[in-house]
């Protein structure tokens, strides 16, 4: 059970992701919660959450979400690869500097994903909805890592 922990948390995550939140005064907008799962699990248990897996996840996704197939994997084997690409760069760090360097992958993920919008409609789109989508992201992250990490440390322990 425990070695799929990262892959059934990132399919749940996907699967909240399609469902969309209702604010007051704002489009319907969902935090990524699969790119949430996505760099916690690369930082934390990467040899867990294999990048087929990744590809697979966001291809459900796109697919059920009805979006563009393809841009979720892309988005999620980025943030795994930036992730990867220094590993060290995370162990033992505060969850100030994580929380961080989160922030800055989601406002990337933000970036990319409207320019390939903007690129595919032939026009600059509005930055509000993918900011505030960001915002979401970057706000909800705290709780969402704590959840996988308590579900981490119960199921796979303390690495």
């Amino acid at each position: 059970m425990s070695n799929v922990l990262p892959i059934a948390t990132t399919l749940l995550a996907a699967l909240l992701s399609i469902e969309p939140l209702h604010i007051g005064g704002y489009a319907a907008l969902t935090p990524s919660f699969t790119l949430m799962a996505t760099f916690h699990w690369a930082i934390y248990r990467p040899d867990l959450l294999p990048a087929l897996s990744l590809f697979v996840i966001g291809t459900v996704q796109d697919l059920l979400a009805g979006g563009l197939p393809g841009e979720t994997p892309v988005i999620l084997l980025l943030c795994r690869a930036v992730v990867l690409r220094d590993p060290s760069y995370y162990a033992g760090r505060q969850f100030t500097v994580i929380w961080a360097a989160f922030t800055l992958v989601a406002f990337a993920a933000a970036a990319i994903l409207w320019a390939l919008h903007s690129l595919l409609s032939g026009q600059f789109l509005d930055l509000r909805g993918p900011v505030f989508t960001a915002v979401l992201t970057i706000a909800v992250f705290p709780i969402v890592s704590f959840l996988l990490a308590r579900s981490r440390r119960a199921l796979i322990g303390a690495d």
